[in-house]
C-alpha cells in the first residue's frame, strides 16, 4: 500500500507541475502531448486519427475530442488522405509546428529540473522498475 500511495502522490505532483508549466504557454499537457506526437511521428503528411490514437496511447473517443479542440485552436488540421480518399489525416498547422518546436526544448529542460534529485543510475533504475511494474499490470505501450 505504501508504494502505490507514493506512486499516486508522485503522479499528482508531476501532473500539477506539468499543468502549471504548459498553462503558462496557453496549453494543457495533453495538448502538448498530441502536438509532440504529431511532430515526432507525423512527418509532412500527418497521421490518421487511429495512428495518432495509438502513438499518443489514448482511446479513440478521447483522441477525437482532442483533435476537435486542437483544430478549434488552429494548431492542427484535418486533411484528406492523398492515398485513401475515405481517410482523414491530422497535421500540425504552421502555428502548431512553431509552438511545439518552441516548447519542446523548454519541456525537456523542465523535465530535467524535475528529475534533478536523481542520479543517472537512479533514473535508469527507476525507468526499469516502472516499465516492469507497468507491464505487470498489462500496459505494454512503453516497451
Amino acid at each position: 500500500m505504501h508504494i502505490v500511495a507514493r506512486i499516486n502522490r508522485l503522479s499528482q505532483l508531476l501532473e500539477r507541475d506539468l499543468a502549471e508549466f504548459f498553462r503558462s504557454y496557453g496549453l494543457e499537457f495533453w495538448e502538448f502531448d498530441v502536438l509532440a506526437t504529431l511532430r515526432r511521428s507525423g512527418g509532412d503528411t500527418g497521421l490518421t486519427a487511429g495512428a495518432l490514437n495509438k502513438a499518443a496511447m489514448r482511446t479513440s473517443g478521447a483522441i477525437t475530442n482532442r483533435i476537435d479542440r486542437l483544430t478549434a485552436k488552429g494548431l492542427v488540421a484535418r486533411v484528406p488522405d492523398p492515398v485513401d480518399r475515405r481517410a482523414i489525416r491530422v497535421q500540425l498547422t504552421p502555428e502548431g509546428r512553431t509552438l511545439v518546436d518552441k516548447l519542446l526544448p523548454l519541456h525537456m529542460a523542465n523535465e530535467q529540473r524535475l528529475l534533478a534529485a536523481l542520479t543517472p543510475t537512479h533514473r535508469a533504475d527507476l525507468t526499469t522498475l516502472l516499465r516492469h511494474f507497468s507491464e505487470s499490470l498489462g500496459d505494454t505501450t512503453l516497451t
